[in-house]
């Protein structure tokens, strides 16, 4: 599988309408072939702190999932809201074994 870890610093006073955005992209997400979960975590302080946790079956299956209209939209909307540049850390994971996806 192939693992995106993204951290993402929200605008104070943004918080609620980050959250509608990515969770909306978050759920079309879900209906990707290859994409096998997506989260969407909010820290507990700051409260302005977000983690998305992104599983895919393969590079390739992120890859498509960049260039979806979900996606690009998702990206355009949230970009002003962002305190600072989000930050995507690439993972491949080793256990869970695949098969258990």
């Amino acid at each position: 599988m192939f693992v995106v870890c993204v951290t993402v610093h929200v605008k104070p006073g943004h918080e609620q309408d980050f959250i509608e955005a990515t969770l909306q992209n978050g759920r079309r997400t879900r209906r990707e072939v290859g994409n096998v979960r997506f989260d969407v975590l909010q820290a507990v302080d700051p409260l302005t702190q977000f983690f998305l946790y992104e599983v895919y079956r393969t590079p390739d299956d992120f890859k498509t999932h960049q260039q979806t209209e979900h996606y690009l939209r998702w990206k355009a909307t949230v970009a002003d809201w962002m305190a600072q540049p989000r930050v995507g850390v690439k993972h491949q994971s080793l256990f869970p074994p695949d098969e258990n996806w």
